[in-house]
């Protein structure tokens, strides 16, 4: 930033306003980045959603179909299993 001691008082105005229309810019571009940051989050989120509930759709068709009645009172309570699941041996053990 530059000092300047004998400017006329008109100069320093617009010297700050053009200051302030350089933060403002600033600020936009910041906030331009952020709501298409918080956009992304929206579509991905959205898209979680939908895989989520068509996995849940899924399983229940698939225990409404098989001759096992469901045990739980509520459909929230069910929760289908996942494969993925890897469990390892405790430590004790392979000591």
């Amino acid at each position: 930033m530059r000092f300047y001691l004998f400017e006329p008082q008109a100069d320093r105005h617009i010297r700050k306003s053009r200051e302030y229309l350089e933060e403002a810019n600033l600020k936009r571009v910041e906030h331009q980045v952020a709501a298409e940051h918080h956009k992304a989050l929206t579509a991905m989120y959205a898209e979680r959603i939908s895989r989520i509930e068509a996995e849940i759709s899924a399983a229940l068709q698939a225990s409404s179909k098989s001759s096992q009645p469901v045990q739980a009172a509520d459909s929230e309570s069910v929760r289908p299993q996942s494969d993925s699941v890897v469990m390892y041996p405790s430590r004790a053990s392979q000591a």
